[in-house]
């Protein structure tokens, strides 16, 4: 069933969650068409005007964060539809921890590990290692709750 057509069964707290999600939509939308933007810029004006190299680890470090930006940002916009879709009635928290994995990762790919104090880099570890850890646990969680649902319907694991 589309959203137009079952926009007259919702409640008044559905509607206000998919009026926000789809204003949250919007703005991410904008965001990523102007970080979209500004990379392409960046890389023109790194390579074209500036002549750098583009395996140059600084130029490497800085145009590969601007497309981490810009995937994140689609993620979270992709968590965003879903709800709108009503392909899940709420942001799954799954979809939060891969959202916080990609984001520390970004950091840890453009850190600069010679100025870069070492407790940061290992309490940057840490934290993607126990948001990782939570990830796998519910992941399993999950799986084993469907599991037989997916038996029942002839599926199997």
């Amino acid at each position: 069933m589309k959203l137009s057509e079952e926009w007259g069964v919702l409640g008044a707290y559905e509607k206000f969650e998919k009026i926000i999600c789809l204003v949250l939509s919007f703005f991410v939308a904008l965001i990523i068409v102007y970080a979209t933007y500004k990379l392409g810029y960046h890389i023109f004006e790194l390579f074209f005007k500036k002549g750098l190299d583009p395996v140059e680890h600084k130029s490497f470090k800085i145009v590969f964060g601007m497309i981490m930006v810009v995937l994140i940002a689609l993620e979270f916009k992709h968590s965003i539809v879903k709800v709108i879709a009503d392909q899940e009635s709420i942001v799954q928290v799954k979809t939060v921890l891969l959202i916080a994995m990609l984001a520390i990762s970004r950091k840890m790919i453009i850190l600069d590990i010679k100025t870069t104090p070492a407790i940061t880099i290992f309490s940057l570890a840490a934290v993607l290692l126990a948001l990782g850890i939570v990830y796998w646990l519910m992941r399993e969680r999950d799986d084993r709750l469907d599991a037989p649902r997916l038996e029942k319907r002839g599926e199997g694991v």
